[in-house]
C-alpha cells in the first residue's frame, strides 16, 4: 500500500509484455514497408530488384511477427491468469459484464479491472483474430510471391518447367516457368493479398481506437494501464472487480 492509498497488483507476466512490444514494433515496420510497396511507383521505385528487396524485408519482419503471434497463442493456454484466453475472449456472462461496465463508466465510480475491461477484451479479441489472419495470408503470399517458406519450395516446383531447376527461377520473372501454371498461381494468391491488405487497414483502425480508449481509461479510471505494459503492475485505489474471478 502506498502513501496515496494505492494498492499494487502484479498483472502482466514478462512473456505477455514482450509479446506486446515485439508485436507493436513488427506491426509498425510491416505497415511502413507495406505502404512503401503499395506506393512504390509514386515513390520512384520501379526496378524488379528493388521490388524483391522490399518484399524480402517485409517477409523477414513477417516471420518475427508470426513466431511472436504463434507463441502468444500458446501462452494463452499456459501463461499466467490474465494472459489466458478464458480471461480475454468473451464467454459466458460477458454481455452482462459489458453492460455493467458501460453503466459504470457513466457514473462517478467506473469499474476497474486487473485484466482487460470488457471493451478491452473485445478490442484485443478482434486484434488477435486480425493478427492470425494477417499471419496466414502473409505466409501464403511469401511463398507465392518470392518462394519463401513454408510454401515457397512447393510453389516453385509446381510452376517450374521441365528444363529448369526450381532453385533457378526468379520472383516476378516468367523465365523457366510454365505460363499456364503461373496464371493459375496468380488467381490462387490474389484473394490472399486482398484479405491481407484490408486486414491491415482494419488493424490500423482498431489500433488507433484501442490507443484512444487506453488513454481515456487511464485518465478517467486509473489503473496505470500504459505503464503496466512495461512493469507488469497496476495500481488501484479500489478493489478490481475481477480479482477473484
Amino acid at each position: 500500500m502506498s502513501s496515496a492509498n494505492f494498492e499494487e497488483y502484479k498483472v502482466w507476466d514478462a512473456s505477455t509484455r514482450v509479446f506486446h512490444w515485439v508485436n507493436f514494433i513488427c506491426v509498425v515496420l510491416l505497415i511502413f514497408v507495406g505502404m512503401v510497396m503499395l506506393y512504390k511507383k509514386e515513390l520512384g521505385i520501379v526496378s524488379i530488384d528493388a521490388k524483391i528487396a522490399l518484399k524480402t524485408v517485409h517477409v523477414i519482419v513477417g516471420y518475427i511477427f508470426s513466431f511472436n503471434v504463434l507463441w502468444r497463442l500458446v501462452w494463452g493456454f499456459i501463461g499466467s491468469k490474465y494472459a489466458r484466453w478464458k480471461n480475454i475472449f468473451p464467454g459466458k456472462g460477458f454481455i452482462k459484464q459489458l453492460g455493467d461496465y458501460r453503466v459504470s463508466i457513466k457514473s462517478s465510480s467506473p469499474q476497474q479491472y486487473l485484466g482487460h475491461n470488457p471493451l478491452g477484451r473485445l478490442a484485443v479479441s478482434l486484434m488477435i483474430l486480425l493478427l492470425i489472419t494477417m499471419m496466414v495470408t502473409g505466409l501464403v503470399r511469401a511463398g507465392t510471391d518470392i518462394y519463401y517458406p513454408p510454401l515457397g519450395s512447393f510453389v516453385a516446383e509446381y510452376i517450374v518447367d521441365a528444363n529448369t531447376s526450381p532453385d533457378d527461377i526468379v520472383p516476378y520473372n516468367s523465365a523457366g516457368t510454365v505460363k499456364s501454371k503461373v496464371s493459375e498461381l496468380k488467381s490462387f494468391k490474389k484473394p490472399f493479398g486482398v484479405i491481407h491488405l484490408y486486414s491491415a487497414y482494419i488493424l490500423m483502425f482498431i489500433i488507433i481506437v484501442h490507443i484512444y480508449f487506453v488513454i481515456r481509461a487511464e485518465r478517467k479510471e486509473g489503473g496505470s494501464l500504459i505503464s503496466a505494459m512495461f512493469t507488469g503492475k497496476k495500481l488501484f485505489k479500489q478493489k478490481p472487480v475481477d480479482i477473484e474471478d
